[in-house]
């Protein structure tokens, strides 16, 4: 069923589903002296979505969205099969402290729209979606963008690290040898080998003086548009 759809919709056509060597290697998965069971096929992860948006008169919007966990709250706006979020999962009990669950109050959570301003102007929209990265990964944007000179795009490619929960260091692949054994050196403790998916995906609009700079980050679904 993963293939079969609309035609007019489908990934791989029915002629190639038919085709007489696509039948025959999968004839020859069947194995004749036990049963089969196929494992069931792993969904695609979900998570945040990020995006930003600027117009020719300057205006310049940075949206994010975020259900926290799976569907939310479990609840749904009746007629919209829009589920609400439980970012107020958030929040702690414990009596006396900042973060302690009050009415009117937001939660503590990771959901950081970024913007920049210049001289009262809309200079950048961004966002690096990802939980706890994304304050870590807005810095490194910044960075590379506004202190580095870097176009986004360059930024958005370029290696990331990231502290962790465990107060580890993860890098990149990219990063060099060396550059992790100088770490290692100055007491910085790695951590295993971490995927990328971990490391966020950034979207950004940057403005120029004649027009804009759009980037979209190759580590997750995105694309940068201009119309």
């Amino acid at each position: 069923r993963q293939q079969i759809a609309d035609p007019g919709w489908m990934k791989a056509q029915p002629t190639s589903l038919l085709d007489r060597s696509f039948l025959e290697e999968r004839a020859r998965s069947i194995q004749m002296d036990r049963a089969q069971f196929p494992a069931p096929a792993t969904p695609p992860d979900g998570g945040t979505v990020y995006l930003t948006a600027a117009d020719q008169g300057g205006m310049m919007v940075s949206y994010i969205q975020s259900n926290y966990q799976g569907f939310g709250s479990g609840i749904v706006i009746p007629g919209t099969g829009i589920s609400l979020q439980n970012r107020g999962r958030g929040f702690t009990l414990e009596k006396g402290h900042p973060n302690c669950v009050a009415g009117g109050k937001r939660p503590y959570h990771t959901i950081i729209p970024g913007f920049v301003m210049k001289e009262g102007a809309p200079l950048m929209g961004f966002g690096v979606m990802g939980a706890h990265m994304q304050a870590q990964g807005h810095v490194q944007m910044m960075v590379r963008i506004i202190a580095g000179h870097q176009n986004p795009q360059c930024a958005a490619d370029a290696p990331r690290w990231y502290i962790t929960e465990d107060s580890l260091l993860a890098l990149e692949k990219a990063f060099s040898p060396s550059i992790r054994e100088e770490l290692q050196r100055r007491g910085h403790i790695l951590a295993p080998e971490t995927p990328t998916s971990v490391f966020g995906g950034a979207q950004l609009i940057y403005r120029l003086q004649d027009g804009y700079c759009a980037a979209s980050d190759p580590r997750k679904d995105g694309q940068a548009v201009g119309f």
